[in-house]
């Protein structure tokens, strides 16, 4: 197998260069970096043919194994992003400045409008809100315009052969190939992310078996094609089976009162909405908390910043991401897209005395300068950081790349 394995790859990458999946947002296969072109490696040929025995043991047809993994190769580039994945944590506001930003909201907007009628018959079965699924939609991958370009056989089997979470990405390989078997995708077809997720709503193999509908009824759950309506159902249809509660939310700003005790925040602590009512716990309206069931209270930004109270459905979300800023982002993003104002509350400045707009107006300043930031978020990542760095340089200032007032101040 491994010679016809080798040409195969070879084929692969020639016709890769003809297109691409996901819209604008993609590059086609010469623009990628080198390292994710598959490359030569005779122990991961090796690998491949012991799996290809594993995977046989399991009930997958040689059939299947052959024309999946015929077209399988190694990917140092996925290693890569694996061994480099970032210790960096965005704060909640950083993260809802991207997640929940005006552009993402109106396409949100649009797309709730835009496919309306499937959103109401996805909710008429599974009950989840359209404005949630839509949420998870542009979070997720940009309402399908980054859906992933990297063969999924390829990132599994490269992962798995790796090591460093071997049995795992070996578990998620084998569901690959289950679902190439079942017919619901053709290996040249089944692209995703770097670590196998796939499709508008990025799905794992193991969730796409348990969890993936065809919801327009084709025979197929393809969650790769233009039209998201598998996915999208199958996004509602994962979240109805982890517990959604119909008609009830994911969580809500709260305004607290002065004084509060903020040791009684935290998931793990849950009261009526009763008793935090009687704390003096407020809607940002002022008025009553009204009961969706038992909540917790969140204040990620400490007590000067935005508080939620959250409920049942906030903890069917970490279902699908378990991290705290994720799960407000959806939350927040969903409730904007059905219309909701932004937060109430603001953050508190961060640990250079800056707020957003201060950001937001340094990176202003230091494009017109010459030195750009790639857009005025407010958001300091590595092309800010770069900039503040080339700035620096060029007025003979000590080179740290990073913000503050005085900066600020220097660019006015």
């Amino acid at each position: 197998m491994r010679a016809s394995r080798r040409t195969i790859v070879m084929l692969l990458m020639a016709t890769a260069v003809a297109g691409c999946v996901g819209g604008t947002a993609l590059r086609s296969l010469p623009d990628r970096e080198p390292s994710l072109r598959p490359v030569p490696n005779p122990a991961f040929d090796a690998w491949v043919e012991a799996f290809a025995g594993r995977a046989a043991a399991q009930g997958i047809s040689r059939a299947t194994i052959d024309r999946a993994l015929g077209a399988a190769g190694f990917l140092p580039g996925v290693i890569e992003r694996d061994r480099n994945q970032t210790e960096f944590t965005r704060s909640l506001e950083d993260y809802l400045a991207i997640a929940a930003s005006d552009e993402r909201v109106a396409t949100g907007r649009a797309m709730l409008n835009r496919h309306a009628g499937l959103l109401s018959r996805i909710e008429a079965r599974y009950g989840v809100d359209p404005a949630v699924v839509v949420a998870i939609w542009g979070l997720e991958s940009r309402y399908g315009e980054r859906r992933g370009d990297i063969s999924v056989v390829s990132a599994l089997a490269t992962l798995a052969y790796d090591g460093r979470r071997g049995a795992f990405f070996e578990q998620q390989l084998v569901a690959a190939l289950r679902i190439l078997e079942n017919g619901d995708i053709p290996v040249e077809r089944m692209t995703g992310s770097w670590a196998g997720a796939m499709g508008h709503t990025q799905f794992i193999p193991t969730s796409y078996l348990a969890y993936a509908v065809d919801f327009d009824g084709d025979g197929r759950r393809d969650i790769w094609s233009e039209d998201p309506t598998d996915a999208l159902a199958s996004t509602a249809a994962y979240l109805a089976r982890s517990g959604w509660q119909r008609g009830r939310p994911w969580g809500m700003e709260v305004r607290l009162p002065t004084g509060f005790d903020t040791s009684l925040a935290g998931r793990g602590t849950t009261r009526s909405v009763g008793a935090w009512n009687s704390l003096g716990v407020r809607t940002v309206g002022g008025r009553s908390v009204p009961d969706h069931g038992p909540a917790s209270l969140l204040i990620p930004s400490g007590p000067s910043g935005p508080a939620f109270l959250i409920f049942r459905n906030f903890t069917v979300l970490t279902r699908y991401n378990n991290a705290q800023n994720y799960v407000i982002g959806v939350g927040h993003l969903a409730d904007r897209i059905a219309g909701g104002p932004p937060l109430a509350a603001g953050f508190p400045p961060d640990a250079q005395g800056m707020t957003i707009s201060d950001r937001r107006e340094l990176q202003r300043r230091l494009t017109a300068a010459g030195f750009d930031t790639g857009g005025a978020d407010g958001v300091v990542g590595p092309d800010t950081r770069a900039a503040i760095s080339a700035y620096e340089r060029a007025a003979g200032m000590p080179v740290t790349g990073q913000p503050s007032m005085t900066l600020l101040a220097r660019l006015g």
